[in-house]
C-alpha cells in the first residue's frame, strides 16, 4: 500500500508545479498578443492584473488533473488550462463592473475597473474572452480534438452556461429564500459549475478519454460545481473580506438566492457532505490515481476563500 503522507506531498508539488506552468504559459500567451500589438499596452496591462495577479487556479488543476489521470502530455493540456482561467478572469473582471456586483476588490486587489478605468475593464474582459478560444485554436492536437475543445468551452460560458446562469442570478436577486431549490440549483449549475465542469471535460477531450470515463467524471464534476457555489456562499456568511480577498456579506446585502438564506447555515453544510461522498464514489473506480481529483474535492469543501 502507498504511503499516505507520501502520496499527499506529491499531491502538492504537483498542484505547486501546474500553477507555476498556467501561470507560465499564461504570460507566454499575454507576451505574445503584446508583441503582436504593443500599442495596446494599457489593454493588456489591464488583462494581466486581471489572469495574473493570484487565484486558486482550480480550473486549470482540474484541467491537468483529469487529463495527466488519463494519460495525456502536460503539453497537451496547457492550451486547455489557458483559455478556461482566461474564460474566468474575464467573468470576474465584468462580473465586478458597477452593472453587475459593484465590487472594488478581488483577490486582495483593486479591481481592474478601479485599478484601471471603466472601459479599459470591459475591454480587458472581452479580450480576455477572445483570447481563449484563439488558444485553443493553436493548441498542438488534431483538428477534431480542437473543435471538441472549442465547443466544449463555447458552451460552458455561453447563454447555455455561465453568462446564463449570471442572467439568472441577476433575475433571482432580491429573492433571497424565496426561490424552488431545483432552480437554484439549476442557476448555479449553469453561473460555476458549467466551467468547472468543462475544466474537466477540456482534460478529458484532451487525453482522447473513453465514454465510461466520461461519464464518472461528469458526475464529479456536477457534484463539484455544486460544492463550490455553496462553500462560496458559506464564506460570504462567515469570512471576512481580508481572508476572502474580496468584499464579504455582499449576499445578504442584496438580498441575493444563496444556499443559506434557502437551507440555513446547518442545512447547507449537510449537503456539502453529501456532495463530498458524491464525488468520492464518481472518482472511486480510477483507484489510487484518483489523488488529485480527490484532493480537489476536498479543497472545494474545506477551502477559507
Amino acid at each position: 500500500m502507498s504511503d499516505p503522507a507520501a502520496t499527499e506531498a506529491a499531491v502538492a508539488e504537483s498542484f505547486a508545479r501546474w500553477r507555476e506552468r498556467a501561470d507560465a504559459a499564461i504570460a507566454s500567451t499575454l507576451d505574445a498578443a503584446q508583441a503582436n500589438t504593443p500599442e495596446n499596452a494599457r489593454l493588456l496591462a489591464a488583462m494581466r492584473h486581471a489572469a495574473l495577479l493570484g487565484g486558486k487556479r482550480m480550473r486549470p488543476l482540474l484541467v491537468y488533473a483529469t487529463g495527466t489521470l488519463l494519460g495525456a502530455d502536460e503539453r497537451a493540456l496547457d492550451a486547455s488550462a489557458v483559455a478556461v482561467e482566461s474564460i474566468h478572469a474575464y467573468s470576474l473582471v465584468h462580473d465586478d463592473l458597477p452593472a453587475m456586483d459593484d465590487d472594488a476588490l478581488r483577490r486582495g486587489q483593486p479591481t481592474v475597473h478601479i485599478a484601471f478605468d471603466e472601459a479599459t475593464a470591459i475591454l480587458a474582459g472581452d479580450a480576455l474572452q477572445t483570447l481563449a478560444f484563439q488558444t485553443l485554436s493553436e493548441a498542438p492536437l488534431s483538428a477534431e480534438a480542437r473543435i471538441a475543445l472549442v465547443a466544449e468551452l463555447a458552451q460552458a460560458s455561453g447563454v447555455a452556461g455561465m453568462c446564463g446562469g449570471q442572467a439568472l442570478d441577476i433575475e433571482a436577486t432580491g429573492r433571497g429564500g424565496a426561490i424552488a431549490l431545483a432552480d437554484l440549483q439549476r442557476l448555479h449549475a449553469l453561473k460555476t459549475g458549467a466551467l468547472l465542469r468543462a475544466a474537466v471535460r477540456m482534460g478529458a477531450i484532451a487525453a482522447q478519454a473513453p465514454a465510461d470515463a466520461r461519464v464518472a467524471l461528469d458526475r464529479y464534476a456536477d457534484a463539484l460545481g455544486l460544492a463550490f457555489q455553496i462553500r462560496d456562499d458559506l464564506l460570504d456568511v462567515e469570512a471576512d473580506s481580508a481572508t476572502l480577498g474580496k468584499t464579504a456579506g455582499k449576499d445578504a446585502a442584496q438580498n441575493k438566492a444563496t444556499f443559506p438564506a434557502l437551507l440555513g447555515i446547518d442545512g447547507s453544510r449537510a449537503r456539502l457532505a453529501e456532495l463530498t461522498e458524491l464525488m468520492r464514489e464518481a472518482i472511486a473506480g480510477f483507484g489510487e490515481r484518483n489523488g488529485h481529483l480527490a484532493e480537489l474535492a476536498r479543497q472545494v469543501v474545506e477551502r477559507d476563500r
